[in-house]
């Protein structure tokens, strides 16, 4: 009986552990230089992930609100992304535009 419970408690920590990892992918993108350089070359980048910092952000920007970061990106939300200058979050792309020499991009936040 306790070799039961043993075992029995050594599975439901190893599917507890398993579980904590699903999810957790690698974003295509660790920093925003390299997705910068991609979208440069032309490379079609929506569905693709982008870990970010929020170096400013423009709550009543005309595209809603606007995370910006690297060198000429604008990760564009029309609902609040709940951030602040500073934090790190990896996002999916949905749509990418280019304006006046700036990207404007919009994104899905990945957990």
């Amino acid at each position: 009986m306790k070799r039961f419970l043993v075992v029995l408690i050594l599975a439901a920590l190893a599917l507890t552990l398993a579980g904590c990892g699903a999810g957790t992918a690698a974003p295509d993108f660790e920093d925003t230089a390299s997705f910068e350089a991609a979208l440069n070359n032309g490379d079609d980048l929506v569905g693709k992930t982008v870990k970010i910092t929020v170096d400013e952000l423009v709550p009543d920007s005309a595209f809603g609100y606007n995370i910006q970061t690297g060198e000429h990106l604008n990760f564009c939300s029309p609902t609040n992304p709940g951030v602040s200058v500073g934090d790190t979050l990896t996002v999916k792309v949905t749509e990418v535009a280019s304006m006046l020499g700036s990207y404007v991009i919009y994104y899905e936040i990945v957990k």
